[in-house]
Formats: structure tokens, C-alpha cells, sequence
């Protein structure tokens, strides 16, 4: 089996499917059409392709029908999923003090995929049995939380997942002021150091940024503004509102150096395009974007990612006493449950400042 990018008639928009010998596989067709027809984001489709790939897999090597499986099946696709890719087909055998091939987290992310197609499959009428959902009754939830269509179901028990890992809590990786500024130094092209300033200055992800038109920056008010939108190089809002970021001067002034000294001319709707590779004048690509990425690992000796710049952000914003509220409207999550979850957390620094602040850690308080 194998995934497939699709892209679909007379648009832009990309999805995913898994193919077999004899074409798409039909349950997960159905699913990952139904994802994007929902407007899921391209990259979750993906990833979601994988996975039920991997669980198709799985059970065609067990001679299973996705349709019949038992609760143990399940439990065995965890430990197989655990094996590395030799050990699933039986080429390697399996130390018990070798470290797990995928870690809990993905194993999670797969469940929730495979849940997610049983749930479909089951809300349209296939029957599944009850093997691979355990049934809970309705109306024992501790909030007044009800699903949609609850009302349907007429207290019918309720599918939910039955296995779960539990995986270490990752907190967010951020760059020192040190870092961002080596990373800066070593760009040659205001371009480049345009995107890495707009990015510590504003928070926004990558495809955020890629996705910039010249009217989305109000350079007397010193704003961006972020509008869903679709994109010629596939750049996408994962927020679906569209949202205002106040940005610094300093910013605004590198956008206006970028367009007289680098820019020019040149006709185009997009801030951030191709100058020296080709296609000229294009909007710049992810591709391009990870090219320039690696090339400044390679220089600073700084093993960094886009999307740390984000989290450098937030965890600034957050340290500064700035509001949740106000850090998760700027974010575009859409909740403060988001936020909360993502950085709500405190590094031992921020701990020993607050301890300091609060005057403990003086050694004053009694002798020692």
C-alpha cells in the first residue's frame, strides 16, 4: 500500500489517499474525502493517510477484516507499531532493552485516526460490532456537555476510544535572544531576514507568513493582519478568522528596505516570493522555505525550526505578564484551553524568578 497525493479538479486544493493493488482503499477513501471536505488541513489529511495505511497493513499481514476486528487486534497493532520496520515483517528480532520505534505520542495520533474512521463508518450505517469501541452509557458525563446530535440518541451507550498511551508531556521549544540574532546575522537577503523578524515580532506560523499579501500589512498602523485565504504555493491559515497583530517599527522599516532594495518592480500580491531561484517572481514555497532553514543550521551550528519562533513568542508574551486572553487572540487558537495546554507550563528559570520575586531562595529566612 501506498499514500497518494490528490489534487482536486479545477483547484489548487490538495488531499491524500491510500491505494492498494486494485486502487483506492474505500473506507479510507471515504474518510480522508469526507476530512477534506470539512476543510481539515492538507498536512492532517496526510498524516492521517499514513496511518490508517498502517493499520490496513497491519491487518491485511493478520488476514483481518477492518470490519470484524477485536479488541485485541488493537492492542496488537500498538506492539507492532512499537517494532521497527524490519521487526513488523519479521526480518529483525526485538531486544527487550531496544528503545520503541514510534513513541506514545504517535502511536496516540494513529488510534485517534483509527477511531475516527470507525466513528465515521458507524455514524453511515456500517456495522461494526463493538470490538474496537468499548460502549459507555450516555448521560453519565460530570458536565452538562452534550455531543452534537446528542439528542438522537436517545441515552443509546456511546463509541469512544479504548486505548491510549500515556505519553511524557512535551513542552514547547524556544530560542534565546542570542539565537534569533545569529540567525539574522547570517542571512545575506533582507528577504530572508524579513520572514525570521516578522516571525519573532508577530508569532504567526510559517504558512502564515507565506501566505502574505502586501495589503494584509498596514504600515502606518503598525499591524499585520492574517486572512485565510487559498494560496498559489499551498501556504495555509489553520485559524479560520481572520485576526490583527500589532508589529514593531523596526519590522515595518525591514519591509520597506526589502521592497525598494530587493523587490522592485515586481508584480505580485505576495510579500515573501522567489528572487533568485526559479520560478522568478512566484510566491516562495515551504520547500524553498526548509532549503534556507538547513543552510542556516549549517552556519549558526542552531538545530532550530520555524515553528519556534512561535513559541518564542508566546512563551515572551507569557513572561511578560501578558493576559492569556490576549496571547491566545494574538496566537488564533480557539480556545484558551489551547494556550493553556501548549504553554502552561513554568521552566525552572521562570520558577526561580518567581520564587526571587516572591523573596524566597534568600537563605534568610532561617540559618542554616
Amino acid at each position: 500500500m501506498l499514500v497518494q497525493r490528490v489534487l482536486m479538479p479545477d483547484s489548487s486544493f490538495e488531499s491524500w489517499t491510500v491505494l492498494d493493488d486494485s486502487g483506492p482503499v474505500a473506507p479510507i477513501e471515504r474518510y480522508l474525502a469526507y476530512l477534506t471536505d470539512i476543510e481539515r488541513s492538507p498536512n492532517t489529511v496526510k498524516a492521517y493517510a499514513h496511518d490508517l495505511k498502517d493499520w490496513f497493513v497491519f491487518l491485511q499481514m493478520r488476514g483481518l477484516e477492518w470490519r470484524e476486528v477485536r479488541l485485541e487486534d488493537l492492542g496488537e497493532f500498538v506492539a507492532w507499531l512499537r517494532l521497527p520496520p524490519a521487526g513488523r515483517f519479521g526480518g529483525v528480532v526485538m531486544l527487550p532493552s531496544a528503545e520503541h520505534h514510534c513513541s506514545a505520542g504517535t502511536v496516540n495520533r494513529k488510534l485517534a485516526a483509527i477511531s475516527g474512521l470507525y466513528t465515521f463508518h458507524a455514524r453511515h450505517g456500517v456495522d461494526l460490532g463493538d470490538l474496537v469501541t468499548e460502549l459507555h452509557p450516555a448521560g453519565r458525563r460530570r458536565s452538562g456537555w452534550k455531543p452534537f446530535l446528542y439528542h438522537l440518541s436517545k441515552g443509546e451507550p456511546e463509541r469512544r476510544r479504548t486505548i491510549k498511551l500515556r505519553a511524557p508531556r512535551k513542552h514547547p521549544t524556544i530560542l534565546t535572544v542570542a539565537q534569533v540574532q545569529a540567525i539574522l546575522d547570517a542571512c545575506t537577503r533582507l528577504r530572508d531576514r524579513l520572514l525570521w523578524a516578522l516571525l519573532w515580532d508577530s508569532g504567526i506560523r510559517i504558512g502564515e507568513a507565506l501566505g502574505l499579501r502586501h495589503e494584509d500589512l498596514a504600515a502606518a498602523e503598525g499591524e499585520l493582519m492574517i486572512v485565510p485565504r487559498v494560496n498559489d504555493n499551498r501556504a495555509r491559515v489553520k485559524s479560520g478568522q481572520p485576526r490583527t497583530i500589532p508589529i514593531g517599527r523596526e519590522v515595518i522599516r525591514l519591509y520597506a528596505d526589502y521592497l525598494h532594495d530587493e523587490y522592485g518592480d515586481l508584480d505580485s500580491d505576495y510579500v515573501f516570493v522567489n528572487l533568485w531561484g526559479g520560478p522568478f517572481g512566484q510566491p516562495w514555497g515551504y520547500p524553498a522555505v526548509y532549503d534556507l532553514v538547513l543552510r542556516l543550521r549549517r552556519i549558526t551550528g542552531i538545530d532550530f525550526d520555524p515553528h519556534w519562533y512561535r513559541h518564542s513568542y508566546a512563551t515572551r508574551l507569557l513572561r511578560k505578564n501578558t493576559p492569556i486572553e490576549v496571547v491566545s487572540a494574538l496566537l488564533g487558537h480557539s480556545s484558551i484551553a489551547t494556550t493553556m495546554d501548549i504553554y502552561g507550563h513554568l521552566s525552572v528559570e521562570d520558577a526561580r524568578r518567581a520564587l526571587e520575586a516572591a523573596g524566597f531562595l534568600t537563605g534568610q529566612e532561617v540559618r542554616w
